[in-house]
Formats: C-alpha cells, sequence, structure tokens
C-alpha cells in the first residue's frame, strides 16, 4: 500500500474472489462457473465481430437489451445491461442506500464492501438457525433491503409471495434482489417489477448462460429506477459493456434453449451428488442454486477444503463465525462429482469414520 492512498481506505477491506490457481490443474468447483462450453454459434458471432474492434461499442446495447426485454417479456426500457452483475449492484449502492440497506449476515460478500466503498450505513440482519431468511425481519422496517435470492452462499430461495411481502411491506424503500442464481430452482420476481416501482432485479450471464469471463449482467425494474442506475453508469464508464460481450449476450439469449437443458443437467447433478454425500454423512442446505452448501459432523470446512485441495478439487471455505465448518461446491460435470464423492469418502475412510 502506498503512502498516498485514502486515508478511509488504509484499513479498506476488499472482496475476496474464490481462488483461481495455475500452479496445478484442479478441478474447478470453487467459484460457481458453468462446466460447460458455449455453443459453437456464440464463438462464430464473436469472430465476426473481431474486425470493428476499434470502434466503441453501443453504449447502451440497444440490440442486447432488446432481446432481453422480449425475453422477459417487459420493455426495453425496463432493462439495463452492465460490466457482470457486481457494476449494477455497485451503481446501485450508489444510487439508491444514501439512508442505509440491510441484508443477511451471510450472503454474497460484496454487499458489505460496497456499503463501506460508498460510506452507506448499513445492519446486517442474522439468518435463521437454519440459515434460512425470516421474511418477518425485513417486512415494514422501513429501510432499503438489498437480498441475493437464492441467497449465496446458503443457496436457500425465496418464493415469490414471501419477497412481495419485502417489497409491499417497504413502499418508501427500493428492494434490490440478486437473482445471480435464480435459474437453478428459484422463482424469478421479474414480474413484479411490473407492479411496484420500488423492486430492482439484476442477474448475471455468469452462473447459467456459461459466460463468467465475459462480464455480463443485466438489471430489470420500472422504467425511472433503471433511468437512475443509466446516470450512474454515465457518470462512471459509458461503454461498460464491450462490443464482443454484447454480441455474445445477444447469441445467447438465441441458444437459450441450450442452456434451458444445460441447467437442468446441473440440477440433476446436484441432486445426485447430495444424496451420494448425504450417504456418508454429509448434511445440506436446501440449495436451488449451481451448488451444494454443506458441512460433516466429523470433519472441519477448512480440514475438508485442505484435503480436497491437496487430492486437486477446489471447493470454497469461509473462516466465519457460523459457517466455518461448511463449504461450497459447485455442481460440475457428473464425472466431475463422481470424483469428488470418491475424494470424500477416501477423507472420511482415512478418519476412521466409515
Amino acid at each position: 500500500m502506498s503512502r498516498f492512498i485514502s486515508n478511509r481506505f488504509s484499513s479498506f477491506d476488499a472482496y475476496i474472489p474464490g481462488e483461481q490457481p495455475s500452479d496445478t490443474e484442479y478441478i474447478k468447483l470453487n467459484t460457481n462457473e458453468s462446466p460447460f462450453q458455449l455453443p459453437d454459434s456464440i464463438t462464430r458471432a464473436v469472430s465476426s465481430e473481431t474486425g470493428k474492434l476499434r470502434l466503441y461499442p453501443n453504449s447502451d446495447g440497444t440490440r442486447l437489451v432488446g432481446k432481453l426485454a422480449k425475453l422477459y417479456e417487459v420493455s426495453p426500457e425496463n432493462v439495463m445491461i452492465g460490466n457482470g452483475s457486481d457494476e449494477l449492484l455497485a451503481f446501485s449502492f450508489h444510487a439508491f442506500f444514501e439512508k442505509g440497506v440491510v441484508f443477511p449476515d451471510i450472503t454474497y460478500g460484496f454487499y458489505p464492501v460496497y456499503a463501506k466503498l460508498y460510506n452507506v450505513p448499513y445492519k446486517e440482519i442474522p439468518l435463521r438457525d437454519d440459515l434460512s431468511v425470516d421474511v418477518g425481519d425485513y417486512t415494514g422496517i422501513g429501510s432499503n433491503v438489498i437480498i441475493a435470492n437464492p441467497n449465496a452462499p446458503t443457496g436457500i430461495a425465496l418464493e415469490i409471495d414471501d419477497v412481495e411481502k419485502i417489497v409491499k411491506g417497504n413502499p418508501g424503500s427500493i428492494i434490490v434482489v440478486d437473482e445471480a442464481y435464480i435459474d437453478f430452482g428459484g422463482k424469478s420476481v421479474v414480474e413484479l417489477t411490473q407492479r411496484y416501482d420500488n423492486l430492482l432485479v439484476i442477474h448475471t450471464f455468469s452462473k447459467s448462460r456459461s459466460l463468467a469471463g465475459a462480464r455480463l449482467g443485466f438489471a430489470i425494474g420500472p422504467a425511472p429506477v433503471i433511468e437512475d442506475l443509466v446516470k450512474m453508469k454515465y457518470s462512471f464508464n459509458p461503454y461498460n459493456v464491450n462490443r464482443l460481450t454484447q454480441i455474445m449476450g445477444e447469441a445467447a439469449i438465441d441458444e437459450e434453449d441450450y442452456f434451458i437443458e444445460k441447467r437442468r443437467e446441473i440440477v440433476e447433478t446436484r441432486e445426485y451428488t447430495a444424496k451420494q454425500l448425504k450417504e456418508k454423512g454429509f448434511l445440506f442446505t436446501n440449495s436451488s442454486a449451481n451448488f451444494l452448501f454443506g458441512k460433516h459432523p466429523d470433519i472441519s470446512g477448512f480440514d475438508f477444503y485442505s484435503k480436497l485441495k491437496d487430492m486437486g478439487i477446489l471447493v470454497r471455505q469461509w473462516n466465519k463465525p457460523r459457517i466455518s465448518d461448511y463449504v461450497r461446491i459447485t455442481i460440475g460435470t457428473k464425472e466431475q462429482m463422481d470424483v469428488l464423492v470418491t475424494a470424500a469418502e477416501k477423507i472420511l475412510a482415512e478418519m476412521g469414520d466409515i
């Protein structure tokens, strides 16, 4: 750290992403990426656009926004694209949360980071003992709210009616629902954005459309709320989504049937893997995401993570109260998950548990 950094950032704790090691070839089950390759049509679409890289991209992503609007049955004025959903989350913190925001104590780690970055007062509301969100904690509290649904890293999803209670219960505040994992079993609340003027929904192409490396997200909400986000963008980076990423997003929407099938495979593999590991004593939350979140009563989360890493398998573990014994396991291919299950069995056998 240099001596020139602003005082308020001198002890700032930035977000720590999942490991991306290059020392050896791992089975990567730690960052919730899709295990499936892109259809050839997407790579062909990108190749056809490389000759235009000397030109700036369309600043509003008009064609991509139009396709997203059609897919989600809203108007283009209700949609905005961003450089990953993280950018749209950052814009939301900056635009709407000046008076404060609340979110769960166990959730996406970027929320408290953004709150501190933008000097936003925030309150963390404890999850229930079973790591689920108590909707009553957020209803009628007169505060801005951001909730990941399904939640991360627990994978537990709220029903549409539960989210609507929070939206209706705080009419003077904005409710941001981060639906990064909604395509793996949750129920989207996009339809509610047409009925409530205080709801913003944010999605990503990273998880369910195999485009984590492209950095593409989108927000859907009432037109005035989207206008506010656009103002943030034009005050920060007008050309925030590059030309190739926009093309990839358009082509991915054209391949929606392919991605629906791949999401179905992930859900099936998630349930298969959970069954295999439960038979070995693992305990899991009820995940509606592309990962499992669980623990084994006879091994700490850190030890299990470390032993798997030694065996060439990466999972995610947090040294945080309440969840330190848990690991988050991204769902890969069935073959990858079989390797994981075999490794878990070996680890437990070496401990004398089975």
